[in-house]
């Protein structure tokens, strides 16, 4: 049976995310903005943590958990590479290793760039990848500790994920990422359609997040360095992908 996956909308923009075994009764939390949403979330459908998941040391990220584990003594999993800069861990991992929730296993992968030591979780039965601040919705985050090279390396790993992976990221940016996307892709009929579907769904205050990867793989420029109609977008035919890669996130870091 599939993780029942809930998305928690946290501080002015950032997600958070339950993901409970219904068999089990075992709920993992993946990062933790703020403790309140959360709480009030997990009281509401009486749901026990059994287990919080990081993905980067951020405060966004991670500065909730002292409240959280006052009401849920839950295990903390999180990187080991990244262990000197979070909360304390009761398992350390590193890409390669599994994290089960409930009848699930659920497989971890560096995703460094943003961040060195940030790491997604992927859970296949689920069809559903936590990815944070990495693979985002339209988007990628900002590369402040890696390189770009890494940042693409990364992406490429979430990119090759079954195309029906739910990606669930960790803010709403979708709307500023989309305006970013046009002016790369402007001749991109899937894209243009998704603006479409943003905008909608941002006027009802609804969350754009998760994406399907399907969907991120046909419209996020950041994965389409390959594609001619992104390289023609930043005067680079034919240039390698990790070099087109490179110049657009360049150009989002200006826009």
């Amino acid at each position: 049976m599939p993780l029942e996956i809930v998305t928690i909308p946290c501080l002015s923009d950032n997600y958070a995310y339950l993901a409970h075994d219904r068999e089990t009764g075992e709920t993992a939390l993946v990062d933790i903005p703020e403790a309140g949403p959360i709480l009030d979330e997990l009281d509401r459908r009486g749901w026990r943590l059994s287990h919080i998941l990081i993905t980067h040391h951020h405060p966004d990220h991670v500065q909730g958990i002292d409240a959280i584990l006052a009401a849920h003594p839950a295990r903390v999993v999180g990187a080991a590479a990244d262990a000197h800069r979070l909360p304390p861990l009761d398992v350390a991992v590193k890409e390669g290793d599994s994290v089960r929730i409930g009848g699930e296993t659920g497989h971890v992968i560096d995703v460094s760039g943003h961040t060195i030591g940030h790491i997604a979780f992927h859970f296949p039965q689920s069809h559903v990848a936590f990815t944070a601040d990495s693979l985002m919705a339209l988007g990628c985050g900002r590369v402040f500790e890696g390189t770009f090279d890494q940042m693409y390396d990364s992406l490429q790993k979430l990119a090759a994920l079954p195309p029906e992976t739910l990606i669930c990221s960790g803010h709403e940016y979708t709307a500023a990422n989309a305006r970013f996307a046009m002016s790369i892709e402007p001749g991109n009929p899937d894209l243009i359609s998704r603006v479409g579907r943003i905008e909608e769904a941002r006027a009802k205050g609804l969350p754009t997040v998760p994406s399907l990867l399907s969907v991120e793989l046909a419209t996020n420029p950041f994965l389409r360095a390959d594609q001619p109609g992104v390289q023609d977008g930043v005067d680079m035919p034919g240039a390698d992908p990790a070099r087109v890669f490179a110049e657009v996130r360049r150009r989002k870091d200006a826009f």
